[in-house]
């Protein structure tokens, strides 16, 4: 169906909102550039707004009750939030899912070498990337640092205009004519992508003794040692991340963009926690789940194949004094849920890789996939028809305007998201998100009308 686009309905009440919510958009791209900074900042942010640990009220042995707020947060990593609504748990939630992991480059854990002078740190890529792209930019360092006593370290470089920023460098073009002539995915192999970390040799050993010393490496230890308070073997507990530096920035002349890291999938779960923190009362229990590891699968303890959200289900009908595992599961299965994640934006420069009638576009609002997946759907969860329907219910109920959409051309690729792990229980689940331009590189490109329709959109589906 031909939507119009969305920039021409808005009057000026509605333009104020839309840049209100971009602005605070922008501001949590710039803080969250990791997991571990997402979470930081959602929960310094729903607690604000009344949100209580539920480690807390499992301490004070505090039965639960409508309208009360919870979060809890796993390993640093994920969090899910629960609005309490008037209806019993039982009856299911409207839940709202995002994951907060980003590709990127990942520092190794014996990273830290000396070659010809010049000091490197080791990488492996975290999930699915053109590696070309991720060389000659300037680059920013972020994560933390376990050291053997308990403390941790946090690390941030790069990020503010007086420090110093990272590169992977790339071969000049005037010796490139053998790496010009490999395929795009080879041009930059994946041990090349090591970051220049230093080049200044430590002076103030004996001429005697800098002739047997990695002098520049050297340096280096001496300046995380000075900074940090870390050794090398530090590096061996830690998790730090590579990411593109700078800040969200205004994108087009006309400012109706957005260029970021990280948007797949922040602009997602950052509307959904919008959305949340502007929800009162809900008569249905409302969730949002925030998790890491989906770009590689959705693995570990953090991703959602973890059953971290069942035992908070279950601790919460604990709570409600209705504990039973029976009840737990009906719980899941009588839920709604929306799958938010990024959808591929139509590129006229590339358009011979989408079938126009069913692609997503810029400010033609939130987008759903029924299904996501490659191929003859592979991987996807394909919603069923009556939940479409209802959804389309809601979604116009709102006033909220929304497309349909496929991943590009059957044969061409395809992707998943973490909407079929949910299903598992039996809930109706469909993935929904915003459109993004050169998704997976390391600057994404959004519409900030997409932006402003994804969190009416979520914030409807809580409510209705």
């Amino acid at each position: 169906m031909d939507r119009e686009n969305v920039w021409k309905s808005y009057d000026s009440a509605a333009l104020k909102e839309l840049e209100k919510i971009n602005d605070k958009y922008k501001y949590c791209l710039d803080e969250g550039k990791t997991e571990r900074e997402c979470i930081r900042l959602t929960v310094k942010m729903i607690e604000a707004a009344g949100y209580k640990n539920l480690e807390d009220i499992k301490k004070s042995l505090k039965k639960i009750n409508a309208g009360d707020k919870i979060y809890a947060v796993c390993m640093d990593k994920s969090i899910v939030m629960f609005q309490m609504g008037e209806e019993p748990l039982e009856a299911g939630m409207n839940i709202l899912g995002a994951h907060i992991d980003s590709p990127r480059i990942d520092v190794k854990q014996n990273p830290l070498y000396e070659n010809e002078e010049l000091v490197y740190l080791d990488t492996h890529y975290y999930g699915g990337i053109k590696k070309y792209q991720w060389v000659t930019i300037p680059l920013a360092l972020h994560g933390v640092v376990a050291k053997k006593d308990g403390t941790v370290v946090e690390v941030k470089i790069g990020e503010k205009e007086e420090e110093p920023v990272f590169v992977v460098t790339d071969l000049l073009v005037h010796l490139a004519s053998k790496q010009m002539e490999k395929k795009a995915s080879l041009v930059i192999e994946g041990e090349k992508l090591d970051l220049l970390f230093g080049s200044r040799p430590y002076m103030e050993e004996t001429e005697e003794e800098t002739k047997e010393k990695e002098l520049v490496k050297a340096n280096i230890l001496r300046l995380l040692k000075e900074y940090y308070d870390i050794e090398e073997e530090d590096f061996v507990s830690a998790e730090l991340e590579i990411v593109p530096a700078g800040k969200a920035r205004d994108l087009g002349l006309d400012k109706s963009m957005i260029l970021s890291y990280g948007q797949d999938d922040r602009v997602c779960a950052f509307t959904s926690l919008f959305a949340m923190l502007d929800v009162e009362n809900p008569k249905r229990t409302a969730a949002c789940i925030l998790v890491d590891k989906e770009e590689i699968g959705s693995v570990g303890a953090t991703g959602m194949h973890s059953r971290f959200f069942e035992n908070v289900v279950a601790e919460l009908m604990a709570l409600t004094g209705e504990e039973s595992e029976l009840k737990v599961r009906r719980a899941l299965q009588n839920s709604d849920m929306l799958s938010s994640d990024v959808s591929a934006a139509y590129d006229p420069m590339y358009a011979e890789a989408f079938e126009k009638r069913s692609a997503a576009f810029f400010a033609k609002g939130l987008v759903f996939n029924k299904f996501t997946g490659s191929r003859g759907k592979s991987g996807s969860n394909d919603a069923n028809a009556e939940y479409l329907a209802k959804i389309r219910q809601v979604m116009d109920g709102g006033n909220v305007a929304y497309q349909f959409a496929e991943l590009g051309k059957v044969d061409a690729g395809g992707g998943g998201t973490i909407a079929y792990i949910m299903a598992n229980y039996g809930m109706n689940v469909i993935d929904s998100g915003v459109a993004v331009l050169s998704m997976h590189a390391p600057w994404e490109a959004t519409s900030k009308a997409d932006v402003y329709e994804a969190y009416k959109g979520y914030k409807a589906f809580l409510e209705k």
